[in-house]
This record gives structure tokens, C-alpha cells and sequence, in this order.
């Protein structure tokens, strides 16, 4: 029978187990390679990929591309069969290049759900192991906490305080309360309290369950088509450039129109090679690719992003990095090591320290101070024998290595124990576990109870001290206090321990069983080093004008000396969660510009910094790890997950996933996210004035009466060949030296800024007039007008590659000898761009289509020299305006030469 068949919610645990052929307690090898050859990958089947054919059809389907074809089409009925096929050229052109970019997202989001696969904690052969979803299989013994999205449909085993948010699957906004009991065959999904459903959210507590349907077996699996959704690329930067390219194509018409009236009415031209010049100018003005171009570039930005373990998950993350002015940054795992030592253990009497780092379980316990090293070890057994009951972490050595499947910090206990001269395994063995408190950030503890071989039963609590110090009153509380203080002003963070004798017979844990009766029984403070590339990272923030804010829910204490450690400010100021609550929102963004560290944060304040901080005008990217955090890296500006420790929850919200968990890799993203940012401005400042000055060149024809300086095919080869070549490169350009020594863009900026439209308008008149002073020299030699018009495009060519050189650096001159080898990219393009030329001017076949001429030497002498003359005049200009200030975007940079 197929296991979505069975009614699971109906059958015993025995019942289940023996339905799936299978055990309780995880599944061994051998049986985990049955059930897969039997049930397959644990994934929905993935939706069909559009096909190639219609998908390259769509580019099709715009305005521009109907006008441009309606061009084709009238130039083909008045017999212009050369033009006709040139301007159906460009159009395919710039449909591949769209169908390449549709292509190059649809697999840079197959690479992202790739990177981002999620992972599920199982035991398997006795062992608890993290895997990868897609290789649990039917009778799996799965465990999930909060945070976690459920892997597979499973039969709860065993659940405490357990919440699922079924949303998703029954439409219920209330989160359903979970238990293992059996229930009735006829109860509803959407009552079906002892199983956890695929795809659906764990909201608090945690559960252990048998996987019972995998894949498209599920609940979910059955509506799949309603849970598949596809990442939306149309970011507000695509979406400006379409608004711009579609006004930009109407004006172009309105325009053409009138030309081709005056020229038709006023200069008496035949209405037919009117018309064709006409429609050749508008497919030179329009920048009908650079739509594609940009998505290419973010495209690129996306893959270099992933190189540098970045993922983004919705593409418009890759336009705002760029402009990230905060970073609101957790400690633990991103700014430090997340490789918890248990470095300091403090009971009543006795102070010791703990050798060795990480969870590697070598190292001594040693008294601080005189004293008597025997009395102290003995004084801190209960206190560690405790660390390693109250625990749910294990400890393996794979390889050379010791990893820690759980919470770092409960590992760091397990390697303590070890340190002390106890056996784990046996430990945990003579100790039978009845029941426990899972930690909740609503209570700050854990508890759990135990039973000893003697029968005795001992409940072990561990948790916040400050949770502790109110649930044991301790009489010398300002001892503890200062303890507390001098471990956390040492960058550690503590935990506090405690014990009480429970009745015999005990069996649950209730939270009146806390109350009173328990022992304190010490502190244990542990360290977590910070990244050794951290502190370069956030150096070369301050450098680029980026603060980084550390919100913990760490100690003060704690937080503050990591601060110090690495920089963090000058002077950091810290601010509590009980302070932040007692600002109004007003006087809240005010503190948060001088403030620096947040300390015993909690989900909503961390909401509440991050709209402080935009009210301020501010770009902001936050982190976060937990399905509390979920709020916060929406309303983030970019929001960035943890790959490793993150929940699916916080996956989900963020905009990017960190795959090592690095702050020095989100910094890294900015760089890259400024790269794709400017290299968007060069296509911009490069294509537009390009177009602009050969539509300058013939409408002056036009308006004054003299000889077009290029024909309407003349015109389309020039954008053909351009579109081909360099049209694609500036996609590709690396990161401007300095990048990262600027400040922040604007939020709002405006994309075509001052500058840029200041270079429309420059570099349209110097192309305009250098082609036509080289169109009216050679027709002042005596010579054809076959020859002047051969010598303008080719000028038109050289002049765009030089203006390339001119624009690959915005930012600073281009006159270096790294300006001037360029890119491969660049190479190639220029390389074939070269071919390309050389057959246009020397080709008897292409002499006959394009009414071109060969050139001699001095002819292209003489237009290298005009084309180097140009570049010069525009780095002039460059250094003019950043030596003047008229452009701030060109001025704010501290090392500009």
C-alpha cells in the first residue's frame, strides 16, 4: 500500500513502525538504502522549464520590437530589401541577447536552490546526523525544533509544547498545537494533532516523529502546483529602465516624424529614402538592449556574488547592496567563530579556568589563584555533570576533526565533561530521561528531568543567569552578579546552572516545579573568538562610509569587549533592550546613529532598530539566524541569512543567504553589489550617448540641408555590429579600484544622474562634430561620397571604442596602464568588432550592400589620432569636473588621483 494510503494519524508507534517495515529508533544503513530504492528522492517533481523555442519568441513581444519590425516590413515593401534585413538583424540580436539572459537566470535559480538545499536533523544508525531533505526516506526518525520548515510528513513520536503553522496546507492563521496521542480515523487534516505535515513551519518547541510520506507522496506534494513559485527578476531598477526605454521609444517617434515631415516638406527629400532614414535613426536612438544588457549584469553580479558565498535569493538584493550605508550584524557565528569554549567555571568557592579552545576535548580544568585544586574539581563536578544532562547536543570526531551536532555551546559543555574526566556515553547511560523544558526565548531556560540507577530523580535547569538568579534567590546574588560582570567584561558569555531533588515517582516537568527548590549550582562562561577576517571587514566599512551596528541578545558586558576587539567604533556605545524600550521611536533614531552595540535584544527591538535606522534615511542589511528574525530581515533593506545556522524561516525572509555564516562575506557582497551598480551606470553612460551622436550627425544633415554623412543601412550596421560587441562588455568589468572607499550612495538616488546626463549631452556633440569634421575634410580632399560616408562610420567605430576605454573607469582616470590593456572581454570584443570593420571597408560583397570604400593608411591615421584626441578631451573633462566638485559622485572618494 502506498504510504500516502495510510492513516497514519490513527495507528500506535508500533503500528506505524511495522506499517513502514521499520524500528523506532532510526533507521540503519542497509534500511536507508531500501527505502530510498523504494520511495526515491524526497523532492516535488520540478515544473517544466519553458520551452527554448517560444521562450525565444517571447523576446519578441514589445512595443519597440513591433515598431522596429513595422520599419522592416515598409522598407521591405518600398523595395530596401539591404535595409529590411538589417534592421530584422538587429532586432534578432537583441533577442538572443534577451534569450541568453532569460536562460542565465532560470539557472542561476536552480544554482540558488541548489546552495541553499535545506538540511534536517535524523538519527541514523543510532547517531543523530544533519542531511540534506532530499535524502530522508520513509521511516526516518526525524527531529525538528522551532524554525525548522517540517522536511517530510511525519508521525510525532514525541512532542513538547510542540506549534506548527499549517497555513500553508489548511489555511488556518492560527498555529496548531501538536501531541503524539492516537486519534480517531475520521478527523480532518486540519485536526490532525499528532502528525507534522511537509512544507509547514515549526513555530515553537520540538518533536521527534517518524517520516511516514516523502516527496510527492505528502500532503503537500498533492496540491504542489499551488506552493511552487517562481522568483520574480523584475527588479524597480529593470522596471525603471523598461518605463524609460518605452517613453524614450515614443518620443523618438513623435520626433521621426516631424523630421521626416520637414524633411519631406521643407528640403524637398524623396519621401521614400526619407522615411527609410527616418526609421534607420530610430533603431540608432532607441537603446532597444540595454534592458538586457542590465539584467546580464546583475546576472553576472548574482554568480560572482555566489563565488564569494553570497547567494541571492531575489535579485533586486543585488542593485541595493551597493548602497547598504548599515550593516545591522548578529555576534555570535558572524562576527566570531561560533566554535564555543566552556573557558571559565565559577561555583560558590571556587574560580577555574578551562584550557584549550574550540571542541576539541583536550585541555585541563585549573583553580584560579591559591586554593586546593582536588576540593575545587570536586566543587565543580555537579555544576558540569549538569552541563552535560541538561544538553541535547553530541559530540563526534569525524576524521581529524570534532564536529558538534546541536548547539555550539551545549557542545562546548559535552567537550568540558570530557576535560573532567567524564564519560559521556556512560554518564548519559546510567541517567534515563524522563522529560524536559526546551529552551524558549519566552523563558530563557532549559530543564530537563532525569533518573538515576538508584531511582532518584534530579531536575537540571540551565539557562540566562539572570532566569536562574530569580528562579533560585541565591542569598550572596551580589557575588554571582560581579562573577557575571567579570566574565562578560572578558567577552564571554555565561550560562548559569542549577539542580532540584524532585519527588519520587516524577515523570513531567511543570513550570511550578521551578519555582521554588532549586539549587544553584554555578556559572560556566564561555568564549567565541572573533573571525580573524572580521576586523579587516568591518575596517574596510568604515572605509566606505558603512556602519556596523552588532545587535546581540549577549550580555552588555560581553558584547561591548567583542566590540572593542574588532573595531567596531572608535568608542562604542552601547544600548540595552530594557533601555531601548523606554525611547519613544523619536528619540530612538537619534540614539541609534551614535550607538554602536545592542545588547539583550529581543525579535521586536531588533524590528525597531532597523525602522530607526531607515528613518534616518538609511540603506539598511540585517542578519539573522532564527524564525524571530523573520520580521526584522523583512523590513530590512537587505536581509541576510545564515546558510549554516539559519533556519528555513530566516532563509525564506532574507534576501541573501550567507553560505559560511561571515560577516567578512557580506562585506564582500557590497563590494560586489557597488561593482554591478557601476558597471549598470557605464552601460548607461556608454550606450546612450553612443546612439545620441550619430542621431546628432544626421538630423543636423537633415535640418541644414547638407549630404547625410551615413546612410539609413550605413546606420544599422554601425548599431548592429556595436550591439554584437561592445554593447555586451561592460557587463563583465571588475571592481574600480577604490570602490570601496566611497561613501553610500543616496537612497533614492536617481539613476541617470546629473553626471550622467551631463555626458549625454557632452559626448553626443563631440561624437557628432568630430564625424562630421572628418565627413566634410574628406569631401574638401576632392574625394567621393562613398569614401566620407566609409570614413564616418569607421570614425564612429573608433570613436566607440575609445569612449569604452574612457568609461570602464567613472570614478578615476582611465589614462593607466590597467585602463588600457582592459579586460579580456574587452579584448575579444574589440578583436572582433576589428574583423568585423575590415570586412565592411575591404569586402567587395559588403562594398556592394553598404556603398563602402577601402581606406588607405593615412585615413586611419588620421581617425585613430581623432579617436585618441577624444578620449584625452574626455578625460580632461573627468579630471575637470572631479577637481571642481560639480559632480559629487566624482568627488567622493578619498584617494582619487
Amino acid at each position: 500500500m502506498e504510504t500516502s494510503e495510510v492513516r497514519w494519524h490513527m495507528l500506535s508507534t508500533s503500528e506505524v513502525a511495522t506499517a513502514l517495515d521499520v524500528g523506532c529508533a532510526g533507521l540503519s544503513s542497509p534500511e536507508v538504502d531500501r527505502q530510498s530504492a523504494r520511495f526515491g528522492p524526497n523532492a516535488l517533481p520540478r515544473s517544466a522549464r519553458r520551452n527554448v523555442f517560444l521562450r525565444f519568441l517571447a523576446q519578441f513581444h514589445n512595443t519597440l520590437i513591433y515598431v522596429l519590425l513595422a520599419g522592416a516590413l515598409a522598407a521591405a515593401l518600398l523595395d530596401h530589401m539591404i535595409d529590411a534585413v538589417v534592421i530584422v538583424a538587429v532586432v534578432i540580436v537583441n533577442a538572443v541577447i534577451g534569450h541568453i539572459q532569460e536562460g542565465k537566470a532560470e539557472q542561476a535559480l536552480e544554482a540558488i536552490q541548489q546552495m541553499i538545499a535545506p538540511k534536517a536533523s535524523v538519527v541514523r544508525d543510532g547517531v543523530r546526523q544533519t542531511i540534506p531533505v532530499r535524502e530522508i526516506v520513509p521511516g526516518d526518525l526525524v527531529m525538528i525544533e522551532a524554525g525548522d520548515r517540517v522536511p517530510a510528513d511525519l508521525r510525532l513520536l514525541h512532542a513538547r509544547r510542540m506549534l506548527i503553522d499549517e497555513a500553508l496546507l489548511t489555511g488556518e492563521s492560527v498555529a496548531a498545537e501538536k501531541q503524539e496521542a492516537v486519534l480517531p480515523e475520521q478527523t480532518d487534516l486540519a485536526d490532525r494533532r499528532n502528525m507534522a505535515f511537509s512544507g509547514t513551519m515549526v513555530a515553537a518547541g520540538h518533536a521527534s516523529g517518524l517520516a511516514v510520506a516523502t516527496g510527492s507522496r505528502t500532503q503537500i506534494g498533492r496540491i504542489s502546483s499551488l506552493i511552487q513559485s517562481v522568483e520574480q527578476l523584475a527588479t524597480p531598477l529593470l522596471k525603471q529602465i523598461d518605463r524609460f526605454a518605452r517613453r524614450f521609444t515614443w518620443f523618438v517617434l513623435a520626433g521621426g516624424l516631424a523630421l521626416f515631415a520637414f524633411a519631406v516638406l521643407a528640403r524637398n527629400y524623396d519621401w521614400i529614402d526619407a522615411l527609410i532614414a527616418v526609421v534607420a535613426l530610430a533603431v540608432g536612438i532607441v537603446p532597444e538592449g540595454l534592458p538586457a544588457v542590465i539584467t546580464i549584469t546583475l546576472a553576472i553580479g548574482v554568480r560572482r556574488m555566489a563565488g564569494r558565498n553570497a547567494v541571492i535569493r531575489k535579485l533586486p538584493a543585488v542593485e541595493t547592496l551597493g548602497a547598504t550605508s548599515v550593516i545591522c550584524t548578529d555576534k555570535t557565528g558572524t562576527l566570531t567563530r561560533n566554535e564555543m569554549t566552556a573557558r571559565r567555571v565559577i561555583t560558590e568557592r571556587h574560580t577555574m579556568i578551562a584550557s584549550g579552545s574550540g571542541y576539541v576535548p583536550d585541555g585541563q580544568i585549573r583553580i584560579v589563584g591559591s586554593g586546593d585544586q582536588a576540593e575545587a574539581m570536586a566543587d565543580a563536578m555537579p555544576l558540569i555533570r549538569c552541563g552535560l544532562l541538561c544538553n541535547d547536543a553530541a559530540l563526534r570526531k569525524v576524521g581529524a576533526e570534532w564536529r558538534v551536532e546541536g548547539d555550539p555551546m551545549e557542545g562546548a559543555l559535552f567537550a568540558l565533561a570530557m576535560k573532567a574526566a567524564i564519560d559521556p556515553e556512560q554518564e548519559r547511560a546510567e541517567w534515563e530521561r524522563l522529560d524536559e523544558i526546551p529552551f524558549d526565548a519566552a523563558h530563557r531556560f532549559m530543564a530537563t528531568l532525569y533518573r538515576g540507577s538508584n531511582g532518584t530523580r534530579l531536575l537540571f535547569v540551565k539557562g540566562a543567569p539572570e532566569a536562574l538568579l530569580a528562579m533560585t534567590a541565591p542569598d550572596n546574588c551580589s557575588y554571582w552578579e560581579s562573577s557575571i560582570a567579570t566574565a562578560g567584561s572578558e567577552g564571554e558569555r555565561v550560562l548559569a546552572f542549577g539542580a532540584k531533588e524532585m519527588p519520587a515517582g516524577s515523570e513531567r516537568i511543570l513550570f511550578e516545579d521551578l519555582s521554588t527548590g532549586v539549587c544553584l549550582l554555578g556559572l560556566v562562561g564561555f568564549i567565541d573568538p572573533p573571525r580573524a577576517e572580521v576586523k579587516d571587514a568591518i575596517a574596510e566599512c568604515r572605509s566606505a562610509g558603512i556602519g556596523v551596528k552588532m545587535i546581540t541578545g549577549d550580555h552588555a558586558a560581553t558584547a561591548l569587549a567583542i566590540a572593542r576587539q574588532l573595531d567596531l567604533a572608535d568608542d562604542p556605545r552601547v544600548l540595552t533592550g530594557l533601555e531601548l524600550e523606554k525611547l519613544p521611536d523619536t528619540e530612538l533614531e537619534q540614539a541609534v546613529v551614535d550607538v554602536s552595540v545592542f545588547a539583550r535584544t529581543s525579535p521586536e527591538h531588533k524590528l525597531r532598530i532597523v525602522r530607526a535606522l531607515q528613518a534616518q534615511g538609511k540603506i539598511v542589511a540585517m542578519t539573522g539566524d532564527g524564525v524571530n528574525d523573520a520580521p526584522s530581515l523583512k523590513q530590512a533593506d537587505v536581509g541576510v541569512a545564515m546558510g549554516i545556522k539559519g533556519t528555513e524561516a530566516s532563509k525564506e525572509a532574507a534576501s541573501m543567504v550567507l553560505l559560511d555564516d561571515n560577516f567578512a562575506s557580506i562585506v564582500s557582497a557590497v563590494r560586489e553589489g557597488r561593482t554591478v551598480y557601476d558597471n549598470i551606470r557605464k552601460v548607461i553612460s556608454w550606450e546612450i550617448p553612443t546612439n545620441g551622436g550619430e542621431t546628432l550627425a544626421v538630423v543636423l544633415a537633415i535640418l541644414l540641408g547638407f549630404a547625410l554623412p551615413m546612410t539609413a543601412t550605413q546606420i544599422l550596421w554601425v548599431n548592429l555590429v556595436l550591439a554584437a560587441t561592445l554593447g555586451l562588455v561592460l557587463a563583465f568589468e571588475p571592481t574600480e579600484p577604490g570602490a570601496m572607499l566611497r561613501r553610500p550612495r543616496e537612497r533614492g538616488a536617481p539613476l541617470l544622474s546629473p553626471f550622467l546626463l551631463w555626458r549625454v549631452l557632452l559626448v553626443s556633440v563631440l561624437f557628432a562634430a568630430v564625424t562630421l569634421g572628418i565627413f566634410f575634410h574628406v569631401l574638401a580632399q576632392g574625394r567621393s561620397l562613398e569614401m566620407a560616408r566609409t570614413m564616418v562610420v569607421n570614425m564612429f567605430i573608433i570613436a566607440e571604442i575609445f569612449y569604452l576605454f574612457n568609461v570602464r573607469y567613472l570614478h578615476m582616470t582611465s589614462l593607466t596602464w590597467r585602463g588600457a590593456i582592459g579586460t579580456p572581454a574587452v579584448l575579444i570584443a574589440i578583436g572582433v568588432l576589428v574583423i568585423g570593420q575590415a570586412f565592411f571597408t575591404y569586402a567587395p560583397f559588403m562594398n556592394a550592400i553598404f556603398h563602402s570604400r577601402p581606406l588607405g593608411f593615412a585615413d586611419w591615421a588620421l581617425l585613430v589620432a581623432c579617436g585618441m584626441l577624444l578620449m584625452l578631451l574626455l578625460e580632461l573633462e573627468k579630471h575637470v569636473m572631479r577637481r571642481l566638485g560639480w559632480f559629487s559622485e566624482l568627488n567622493n572618494q578619498e584617494d582619487m588621483p
